[in-house]
């Protein structure tokens, strides 16, 4: 039984994009491990606050990640 975790630093993404990542990313294992364990495919979406994520010592906020994102 598969537990898939994304971790995402919180107030970056909408619920309705937290919906799709769990929609799309279960579909992506259950095209791998087939449809009978549909069922007992986990997926957890794990949000750490702003400014706890860190990368290369530097502390990423939620606006960083958005302007990030934006390009």
């Amino acid at each position: 039984m598969p537990l898939i975790d994304i971790q995402l630093i919180q107030g970056v993404f909408t619920p309705e994009q937290k919906a799709e990542m769990i929609s799309k990313v279960t579909e992506a294992m259950v095209s791998v491990e087939g449809e009978a364990l549909r069922g007992v495919t986990w997926v957890r979406v794990q949000e750490t606050a702003s400014g706890q994520w860190a990368i290369g010592g530097q502390a990423l906020t939620t606006e960083a990640v958005k302007t990030l994102r934006e390009g």
